[in-house]
C-alpha cells in the first residue's frame, strides 16, 4: 500500500519533531558496538528529511544529543561528536540544492570548538532556504531551556528591560529556544519507548504523540507517512470540546 497516497496535503502537520531512539539496540542485535547504530541513523535522517520536504512539512525538528547524553562512555560522546561534525559537512551541499535550512537549538557553546564552527558554516549556507527549515537539538533538554529562558526573564527584570507583572506566555516562549518556530503538531518517538525524555516539555503540551517500535536505524518515509496519515486521522481539540469556534452569537 502506497502510504503517500493516502496524506491530506492540506492536513499537514505544520511541525513534525522527532526523537530517535534504539540506535544502541539495533547494533547490539547485530553484534556491533552502539556507535555502529549511529553511524547507521544518518540515512534515516537523510530519507525523512527527503520525505518531508516533498510532501511540504515545513518545519522537522530532531533531538540529537540531550544533556545527558554527555555522562555516557567518553569514547562514545567524542565518536559521536566526529560523527555529527561529518554529517553536517556530507549533508549541507545537498540540503542547499532543495531549499532546507538547517538550525539548531541547545546549549552549542558545550559542543567542541570544531562541531561548533562547522555547525555555524552550515547554518550560514543555508539560512536563505525556506523549503524546509530543519533544527537538530544538540546538547538540549527541556528543562535545560525552561532554566535558561527563566534566567534570561530575570535578568530584564533585574535591568529593568520589563517588570515583573508584564511577564506573561509571550514573554516566555521568546525567551525560549524555538522563540522563531511553532510548537510541533507531531511528535514521533521511535525504539517503542513511551515517553518523551525531556524534549519540548512546554512546546508539546498539545501536540500529537506517536510511538513506533522501529528502531530508528531502521526508519524511513513510509514510517514517516504512517505517522502522518494516523495524525490526521485525530481530532485535535486543544482543550475545547469542539474543533470549531463555537458561536455564541445568538445564544
Amino acid at each position: 500500500m502506497d502510504l503517500k497516497q493516502h496524506i491530506n496535503k492540506n492536513k499537514l502537520p505544520r511541525h513534525v519533531a522527532l526523537i530517535m531512539d534504539g540506535n544502541g539496540r539495533w547494533a547490539k542485535q547485530r553484534g556491533q558496538e552502539r556507535i555502529f547504530g549511529h553511524e547507521n541513523g544518518i540515512e534515516a535522517v537523510r530519507d525523512t528529511v527527503k520525505a518531508a520536504a516533498e510532501i511540504g512539512i515545513k518545519y522537522l525538528t530532531f533531538f540529537a544529543f540531550s544533556t545527558e547524553n554527555w555522562c555516557r562512555p567518553l569514547r562514545e560522546v567524542e565518536t559521536l561528536m566526529d560523527l555529527l561534525t561529518r554529517a553536517i559537512v556530507n549533508e549541507t551541499p545537498e540540503l542547499n540544492e532543495n531549499g532546507v535550512r538547517l538550525q539548531a537549538i541547545g546549549d552549542l557553546e558545550s559542543l567542541p570548538l570544531n562541531c561548533r564552527e562547522i555547525l555555524r558554516e552550515a547554518m550560514e549556507l543555508t539560512a536563505k532556504n525556506d523549503k524546509l527549515i530543519v533544527t537538530v537539538a544538540l546538547s538540549y533538554s527541556a528543562r535545560w531551556e525552561i532554566v535558561n529562558a527563566v534566567q534570561k526573564i530575570a535578568q530584564k527584570v533585574a535591568d529593568r528591560i520589563i517588570s515583573p507583572d508584564a511577564i506573561d506566555e509571550t514573554t516566555f516562549i521568546n525567551a525560549l529556544e524555538t522563540a522563531k518556530i511553532p510548537d510541533p503538531d507531531l511528535l514521533i518517538r521511535t525504539s517503542g519507548e513511551l515517553r518523551v525524555s525531556n524534549f519540548m516539555l512546554w512546546q508539546i503540551a498539545y501536540t500529537e504523540l506517536y510511538f513506533t517500535p522501529v528502531y530508528w536505524p531502521d526508519f524511513r518515509r513510509r514510517h514517516l507517512y504512517q505517522a502522518i496519515v494516523d495524525f490526521q486521522r485525530r481530532e485535535r481539540r486543544f482543550g475545547n470540546v469542539e474543533t470549531h469556534p463555537v458561536n455564541t452569537k445568538n445564544a
